[in-house]
């Protein structure tokens, strides 16, 4: 007799909790904010490298989430909602802090992934966040947001507002910088 595996429903996940937020219900609103608050502040850590302001960042984002909980039509899963709003309000962020990202001709910048360093052995989940935030803000969240959230370049040039080729770029600087320094701190 073969078992019939059962199908994941994300788009319905916490629906009760999330029409109970629909209808103003504090509680309900605190109990899905303690179920997505840890994964979307490390978001916001991950693209702004900054305690303080990923703190700021993550409180505008459910701020947002309440006022706009009436607008979540479950077409979606309500986590992959809440962080769309968290990585809009990241990027927000950094364009007022004017966040700069230079145009990238293949020509005159060719990218040779076979040069840059290998990554070293070794390495734990807090050298390799402690090495992301010394990449420049437009590495950093072009890799967050490609390597991290699993974006892709054309969905990050849009959101960006810069070209495919743009993003690619800063991506592969950014995986070059980070094996730099891990290297050079950590081989």
């Amino acid at each position: 007799m073969k078992r019939k595996k059962a199908a994941l429903d994300y788009v319905n996940t916490h629906r009760d909790l999330i029409e109970r937020c629909q209808q103003g219900n504090r509680q309900a609103q605190f109990d899905l904010y303690k179920q997505y608050n840890r994964a979307m502040y490390n978001v916001c850590l991950r693209m702004l490298s900054n305690e303080h302001d990923a703190e700021d960042v993550l409180q505008t984002s459910f701020v947002q989430v309440f006022r706009k909980i009436d607008s979540f039509r479950f077409e979606s899963a309500i986590g992959a909602w809440i962080k769309r709003i968290v990585v809009n309000n990241c990027i927000n962020f950094l364009k007022k802090r004017r966040l700069q990202f230079s145009e990238w001709d293949a020509k005159l910048d060719p990218v040779d992934e076979a040069n840059e360093p290998p990554i070293p052995a070794g390495l734990n989940v807090t050298k390799v966040k402690q090495a992301m935030s010394r990449l420049s803000d437009g590495y950093r969240t072009v890799f967050s947001l490609y390597a991290l959230e699993g974006y892709d370049h054309q969905e990050i040039a849009g959101i960006l507002g810069v070209s495919e080729a743009t993003s690619k770029s800063q991506y592969c600087r950014a995986r070059k910088k980070l094996k730099e320094i891990l290297q050079s701190d950590y081989a």
